[in-house]
């Protein structure tokens, strides 16, 4: 624990590698939260590419970090994660881009990619992860968020209640709908 109290008090007074320590340590929930929320985004860019515009934003603006805790600082994260998305998809709606060329590049960089992969334990695991994004993407939005924050940030229920601005009973209950929905959609596509 003292190793993480250091890293925590060495990124507040401004130290850039410690800071870059404390993100690798949420990098895995961060990328979850892009993932997720990405919805048609991801038809133009990868959610790592998401990720990673976060933490060059993050580290650029180290004069403003301020560490008021594992909660504060997962918030800050998120917030920041959600920005990003936010301009990254108002840039894609902006009509600058010829879609031609744009699926002339995808489809190079997937004939590129497939060539590289093992064939069929890769693919499957390509094809399970698809299936569980399009049925997410299929959720309403609170549904995504709950269990986004419940199953892939590990967050507990009452800063999720805190978050969502609802009772503790009222995410609880959402988290259940949320994840039962997310069955039927799974189950639907097996169909």
């Amino acid at each position: 624990m003292g190793d993480l109290q250091d890293t925590i008090q060495f990124a507040s007074q401004g130290d850039r590698n410690a800071l870059e320590a404390l993100l690798e340590r949420y990098l895995p929930q961060v990328r979850a939260f892009a993932r997720l929320h990405m919805g048609p985004l991801a038809q133009q860019e990868s959610s790592s590419d998401i990720v990673q515009s976060v933490c060059r934003q993050v580290i650029q603006n180290l004069d403003a970090f301020d560490y008021r805790g594992e909660a504060a600082f997962r918030k800050w994260l998120l917030t920041a994660c959600t920005n990003r998305l936010r301009d990254h998809k108002k840039y894609w709606l902006r009509d600058r881009r010829d879609v031609r060329r744009d699926q002339e590049l995808r489809d190079s960089a997937v004939h590129h990619v497939q060539e590289l992969l093992t064939p069929s334990g890769e693919l499957i695991k390509r094809e399970e992860l698809g299936r569980l994004e399009a049925a997410l993407d299929r959720l309403p939005e609170d549904y995504r968020e709950v269990i986004s924050l419940s199953r892939l940030l590990g967050m507990p229920h009452v800063e999720i209640a805190k978050h969502l601005g609802k009772s503790e009973g009222a995410t609880r209950i959402l988290l259940h709908r949320a994840i039962a929905r997310l069955g039927l959609e799974l189950a639907g596509d097996d169909e």
